[in-house]
């Protein structure tokens, strides 16, 4: 073979050489952004008590856009009402107060529900409203019927209830609310149908709850409440009174902040949610004419409504969770015609983008985001 002839075949075999790593590099790429892709998806729960069921979705973490998962919806309990996720995201509980018991379902990889059975009763009646500590380690259960609170110990590998000694507690007035602080060590109830309502405040101590006083909000049927991130500051949200209760936290302790309770351009305020990032505060009103309203949280707890603030949502809106990301907020309205509503958040300035509504077919009472 001629010198000629031999560097001829060599480039031309470079040159493949090149077009199958490139080819390589491109496919590996392909695999890599299919796999981030699938992994960083987040799922939504929502229960529908109407139904008895719950309605599951993808929601797409870079749109918003929401996706039923083709085994939805799961049959739960009689009057599904309240969702409580695990932290390691193996199980859902689900509270169905037309019955009185706690539904345990196990989450498949592909995010489909599977119940446990038999279901396990809750010890008093109506189950309303559920809350779990950081480490899935326990389960708070507040039952309007009978005016007390279960709490369950969670078994790590089977996601088993088992009651806690002393279970349930009353509380005194029947729970319409209830938030567990940051730490665990300290658990609010609301109540009080009368003026003023009540935030009834309870120690921790391995489940045991023990009443170490309780709070006026100043106003009627505080039905939200909200705790920033650092546990510094708590917000209730009077519905009987159209206004937001705000107190700083100390030791378990709720103080007045100057100027509480706000009102404003609230009307049937009637859930609360602080941001991830613990900068901002919204409250639905639940109307015929829902909005959605926004607050700043300044350094000292007190509210500021922003200035774009209320957003439209949708009539009647009752449930509002954000992503774990921060960048979108979740809002379930109420009726035959229920939806979730999908806005966008800027995380800079707290500004709303109404992305689209989805429908659940009636009310979505508890939404929860898995990422």
């Amino acid at each position: 073979m001629s010198i000629l002839a031999l560097r001829n075949n060599l480039f031309l075999e470079s040159r493949m050489l090149k077009k199958a790593a490139a080819l390589f590099l491109v496919c590996a790429s392909v695999v890599t952004w299919i796999a981030c892709g699938s992994t960083s998806s987040h799922y939504v729960y929502a229960a529908i008590p109407q139904a008895n069921q719950v309605i599951a979705y993808r929601e797409d973490p870079n749109s918003g856009v929401l996706t039923p998962l083709p085994a939805s919806p799961f049959t739960a309990g009689l009057g599904a009402q309240a969702l409580a996720l695990h932290p390691s995201k193996k199980f859902l509980y689900v509270a169905n107060s037309g019955e009185n018991t706690i539904s345990l379902f196990t989450i498949a990889s592909s995010r489909a529900l599977t119940e446990v059975t038999p279901r396990t009763p809750t010890g008093g009646s109506t189950p309303m409203l559920l809350a779990m500590d950081a480490a899935g380690a326990l389960l708070y259960v507040a039952e309007a019927g009978s005016n007390d609170i279960s709490v369950f110990s969670i078994n790590s590998g089977s996601g088993a209830l088992s009651a806690v000694s002393g279970s349930p507690f009353p509380v005194g007035i029947s729970p319409i609310s209830m938030k567990l602080s940051p730490t665990a060590d300290f658990l609010y109830v609301g109540g009080g149908a009368g003026s003023p309502g009540l935030i009834e405040i309870f120690s921790v101590t391995s489940g045991f709850l023990t009443a170490v006083g309780s709070a006026s909000t100043d106003g009627i049927s505080p039905y939200g409440l909200a705790i920033d991130p650092t546990g510094t500051y708590l917000y209730a949200a009077n519905e009987g009174s159209n206004s937001i209760a705000e107190f700083t936290i100390s030791g378990g302790s709720l103080t007045p902040i100057q100027g509480s309770p706000l009102g404003g351009s609230l009307t049937v305020p009637a859930a609360l949610l602080i941001d991830p990032s613990g900068k901002f505060l919204y409250v639905v009103n639940n109307t015929s004419s829902g909005t959605l309203a926004a607050y700043t949280i300044d350094t000292g707890g007190a509210l500021t409504v922003l200035s774009n603030s209320p957003f439209t949502v949708g009539a009647n809106p009752y449930s509002l969770v954000a992503d774990p990301g921060g960048k979108y907020l979740l809002v379930g309205t109420q009726g035959s015609s229920g939806q979730i509503h999908v806005f966008g958040l800027n995380e800079s300035n707290g500004t709303l983008s109404s992305l689209a509504p989805y429908s659940t077919g009636n009310t979505a009472t508890s939404i929860v985001v898995m990422q």
